[in-house]
């Protein structure tokens, strides 16, 4: 812990928030960082949507929105969990020893929970300085409002006049702690396409990135 304490830049006044922060579903559903989880996600929400806000001044909610998007994606929560190894100080049961430490979704959801946890030890102030170093180079880097996939295949669909994309949840599998959602989506006249991710906005991106490259190819 203490090496991932250094390596954050923040120091706990109340360790069991750390603690709670680390612990994962796997080892006891009732103490574990589900509610930070909640909690980090609206503190990073936030303070990512005030960044973008000062930062592109002449920009539309929308453009905004996609930026916003990019930003507290999953991917880009795991990216940053990695950076700071935060896998390293993760606590999880056994059922998630084969790998658990580097799982894309308990790394993205333990950083939400950090966040959240250092919110309710330092306030808003502590928050932003975890946050701001790491998501301000991220926001700047991109020169135009980036557009994920579910957006680009519904405007390629549009743009042939035919109806919104349809998402469709095949199957759920796995255990509660750690499940896998199968995602099938169309686009009318077209073939479906499917993908399976840990969450479901995620799959559904998979699926829809997996289709618009199909569609774009023929």
């Amino acid at each position: 812990m203490d090496a991932l304490l250094a390596r954050i830049g923040y120091s706990f006044r109340d360790n069991a928030l750390l603690k709670l922060a680390l612990t994962h579903p796997s080892v006891a559903r009732a103490q574990s960082n589900q509610r930070l989880e909640f909690l980090g996600d609206a503190v990073l929400g936030l303070v990512v949507a005030r960044l973008l806000y000062n930062l592109y001044p002449a920009e539309q909610e929308g453009e905004l929105a996609r930026r916003h998007a990019a930003l507290v994606r999953g991917e880009t929560l795991t990216m940053v969990a990695r950076e700071i190894g935060l896998g390293e100080a993760l606590h999880i049961g056994v059922s998630e020893q084969g790998g658990g430490r580097d799982n894309a979704s308990n790394l993205e959801d333990a950083l939400e929970a950090l966040i959240g946890a250092i919110y309710l030890d330092g306030g808003m102030e502590a928050a932003e300085t975890f946050i701001m170093p790491r998501w301000s180079e991220m926001a700047r880097k991109t020169e135009a409002p980036p557009k994920d996939a579910k957006t680009a295949l519904q405007e390629w669909a549009q743009a042939r006049g035919l109806p919104v994309p349809n998402y469709v949840l095949v199957e759920s599998t796995g255990p509660a702690h750690a499940p896998e959602f199968t995602i099938e989506t169309t686009v009318q006249g077209h073939p479906p396409a499917q993908a399976k991710a840990a969450g479901k906005r995620a799959a559904e991106q998979l699926a829809a990135g997996m289709l618009l490259e199909i569609l774009q190819g023929t």
